[in-house]
């Protein structure tokens, strides 16, 4: 039986020890809600389907949230990425909060207040890493918690891109770019980067992982040992690319772009404005890669090339100019 007490004006202090089962107590504004959770977890007690939240009610979003950084983050590609999130999140009030505490209306708020911030795929990379949170303390670390965040809406994302260089645009970024600045905000990486983006369709964090013992210029290819979808694959090289890679000089730590991913994204934006281009991003050289390819390449050989797993994801990169195909029909 549960032993039910006031403590002070305001307190109903609930205390439960059943035999096969730790003690359990806790407190209520009313003694109301003290029996009605006797009474509940009495009877759940005795029909076997029980399942203690105590732990969930002791752990913060903050301390799961730090356990996860340092357990589960850095098994993943996008670490650092994620770490910068999971230290936003760090400073919500939500993280002072206990987990069994948390719930939909709670990330519902949340969700409102952060779009008048960030776009909805920002927001669905914040939310599904509190998501994953409460799956691996389910199924992971044995804290009984239901996810808040499965019967919330989440906006759809409409990211598809369709940029294309036109024009002169390649030759006037290609000069801004071989001009990067002097001294400290010079980036002579920067043109290389760019053509080979353009010739070989590679990612960004690809081309700058590549080391010269990944290249086999006699054979024309690059190796990927490590890619976005966690599958290795060679790309081929094209006459301009090859030479573009012939002409770059050898770093003692082996690789092959000197330069880092906050110094792109500085250079690039500097080269765009030198250049007049606007909405241009260096992902958008992917799809520009990618479009051209298309044009000499069967799909499945693309798809070697690209790394892309399915024909639907594929074609958010193939944008076809209507003249280019006009031609084709003759």
């Amino acid at each position: 039986m549960a032993a039910i007490r006031k403590k002070g004006d305001y307190q109903w202090h609930v205390q439960i020890r059943k035999k096969g089962f730790a003690p359990l107590t806790k407190t209520f504004e009313t003694k109301a809600a003290a029996e009605l959770w006797a009474k509940t977890t009495e009877s759940e007690m005795g029909r076997g389907v029980f399942v203690s939240r105590a732990e969930a009610e002791a752990t913060t979003l903050r301390d799961a949230l730090t356990r996860y950084a340092a357990e589960i983050s850095p098994s993943k590609k996008g670490c650092a990425q994620e770490i910068v999130r999971i230290n936003k999140w760090l400073t919500d009030p939500l993280a002072n909060r206990a987990l069994a505490s948390l719930k939909s209306t709670d990330f519902a708020k949340w969700r409102d207040a952060r779009l008048k911030s960030v776009s909805p795929a920002t927001l669905h990379r914040d939310l599904s890493i509190i998501s994953h949170l409460f799956s691996i303390c389910n199924k992971e670390w044995g804290i009984a918690v239901t996810n808040p965040l499965q019967n919330i809406r989440k906006p759809s994302i409409q990211n598809a891109r369709d940029r294309r260089l036109e024009g002169d645009e390649e030759q006037r970024l290609l000069d801004a770019l071989s001009n990067s600045g002097k001294g400290a905000l010079a980036n002579h990486w920067m043109q290389p980067l760019a053509v080979l983006a353009i010739e070989t369709a590679m990612r960004q964090g690809e081309l700058l992982k590549i080391q010269w013992k990944d290249v086999d210029l006699k054979k024309s290819y690059v190796h990927l040992a490590d890619t976005k979808n966690g599958t290795a694959r060679d790309v081929p090289l094209s006459n301009r690319a090859k030479a573009t890679l012939e002409a770059l000089p050898r770093s003692i730590d082996g690789k092959v772009l000197g330069t880092t991913q906050s110094a792109v994204v500085q250079a690039w934006a500097r080269a765009c404005k030198r250049a007049r281009i606007t909405d241009l991003t260096f992902h958008d050289l992917r799809h520009e890669a990618t479009s051209r390819m298309a044009e000499k390449l069967a799909l499945h050989e693309l798809m070697k090339v690209t790394g892309h797993k399915d024909t639907k994801m594929l074609a958010r990169y193939y944008h076809p100019r209507p003249e280019d195909l006009a031609r084709k029909l003759g």
